[in-house]
């Protein structure tokens, strides 16, 4: 793919941010929902759920820390990752509703999941990535980088047909009738190819910041006229987030506002911690871990194939491990979600062709900076799920044929690559997954290791159609 930002190229200032604006609506919506859902998994109150904000801080440091150890080679946002959600609502209930205590459950867990990623990482740096090519293969990793796609479409696609009000899970309510909100999704849609496809220049390069802004602009005007005309179905927009800042009056936290960071509850916690409480965690964050190794591969596989750069060998990936696991738990500290290379910026990449490292580092500062700043996380939390749902179907969409012209280079003529091919995208299509007391074993790495094995038992014979 030719890119217009390369890796090093570094945008003009201005430029910069609005880039930098774009990428972070990409990752927004799945990195602040992630805390919202363990927060009623977990039945939270209200008073001591999770921050969304911590959550946005957390992801915009652990990106930064992931920069550093990949000497800013690697273009790509780390998000809440949804991996975890069944471990982090396991440190909970592990802390028999000590909240405190699960709070620092969050951050021990973190912990155990990046020292897995170290322990990898030195086997890597010793062993080297030859091991990992052999295990998975372009014919394992292409339909494993489009079922990540293809597994997203679902939300997508529930994406699109919310709007409207939060309950107290945070969920969107769905009413009816749905064509107001496939109408915002649709606009939104039809902006960001049109934007992407015609645009010119910067038009082309932010199609994102404009289909979204478009979205809302329609979502306001059926808002205006549902509150006009008392016609609650034609509320698009929820005002709650604002309303929240001045719900006390108008004073210095309606404009900026610290978030309520894990390690601040966690230290509350530390004075009931039993080393008994560590068993808990770590069964239910360390085999997570390795079912996310799995994805990191995937995912820098697939960046890799867009920027035209081996990644698993320049920086290397055991410098991408060690910042995704390291980046990860600095990151639960002060949002309580360990994070991922998200797939929404990979999307992003793809779309707008903009792999500057600049861009990404810009996005990770001002996370960090809009976590403070209350009207800006308020309007973040305003955007309607269909909205949101309109820029998935091009995002996910993206990711999934990155996985397509992957296999596109595979010989399907052998049927060696065939089976290996079917054993990953039926399975991960159907959804089979596995779960083992609390951990939960998704349907894309269930897919991925069926794969794995069958590329083994099947190798040989690939080898003698390849000698023939």
């Amino acid at each position: 793919m030719k890119l217009v930002y390369d890796i090093n190229d570094r945008p003009k200032f201005g430029q910069l941010l609005i880039f930098a604006f774009q990428q972070l609506l990409a990752i927004m919506a799945a990195t602040i929902v992630v805390p919202v859902l363990v927060s009623s998994s977990a039945g939270l109150t209200p008073e001591v759920s999770m921050s969304t904000s911590a959550a946005l801080f957390g992801a915009g440091v652990g990106t930064l820390v992931y920069q550093l150890f990949t000497k800013f080679r690697s273009p790509v946002f780390l998000g809440s990752s949804f991996a975890f959600i069944g471990s982090m609502v396991a440190a909970f209930a592990g802390a028999l509703s000590n909240v405190y205590l699960g709070y620092l459950g969050l951050i021990i867990g973190a912990a155990f999941a990046a020292l897995v990623y170290v322990v990898i990482a030195v086997i890597v740096k010793f062993a080297g990535v030859g091991w990992i090519n052999k295990l998975m293969p372009a014919a394992v990793i292409g339909p494993t980088v489009a079922l990540i796609g293809l597994s997203l479409a679902g939300a997508a696609v529930k994406d699109v047909f919310s709007y409207g009000p939060t309950d107290e899970n945070g969920s969107f309510v769905m009413t009816t009738p749905i064509w107001i909100s496939l109408i915002c999704a649709l606009v939104t849609l039809v902006v960001v190819i049109l934007c992407s496809t015609y645009g010119k220049k910067m038009t082309k390069l932010i199609p994102f910041i404009i289909g979204i802004l478009a979205g809302y602009a329609v979502g306001l005007v059926f808002t205006v006229i549902g509150m006009a005309t008392g016609n609650n179905e034609l509320i698009v927009i929820d005002f709650a987030p604002f309303k929240a800042l001045v719900a006390d009056g108008v004073n210095l936290s309606t404009f900026i506002a610290v978030p309520e960071f894990t390690f601040v509850n966690a230290f509350k916690g530390i004075k009931d911690f039993e080393v008994s409480y560590l068993a808990t965690i770590a069964v239910a964050y360390v085999p997570v871990a390795f079912v996310v190794f799995a994805e990191h591969i995937a995912d820098h596989k697939n960046l890799s194939s867009i920027i035209d750069k081996d990644l698993l060998t320049d920086p290397g990936l055991h410098r991408t491990l060690l910042g995704d696991g390291v980046g990860s738990a600095v990151g639960a500290v002060f949002g309580g979600c360990p994070n991922t290379t998200y797939g929404e910026s990979v999307g992003c990449v793809a779309i707008t062709r903009n792999a500057s490292i600049a861009t990404i580092t810009a996005t990770a500062v001002m996370a960090v900076l809009i976590s403070f700043i209350s009207p800006f996380v308020a309007f973040l939390d305003s955007i309607p799920g269909c909205v949101m749902g309109g820029v998935c179907v091009t995002l996910y969409g993206f990711i999934a044929v990155s996985g397509l012209k992957m296999i596109q280079k595979v010989d399907l003529e052998n049927n060696a690559n065939l089976f290996t091919v079917s054993a990953i995208l039926i399975p991960g299509i159907g959804g089979m997954a596995m779960k083992i007391g609390q951990v939960t074993i998704t349907n894309i790495a269930c897919a991925l290791i069926l794969g794995i094995i069958i590329n083994i038992i099947v190798n040989k014979a690939r080898e003698v159609k390849t000698e023939d």
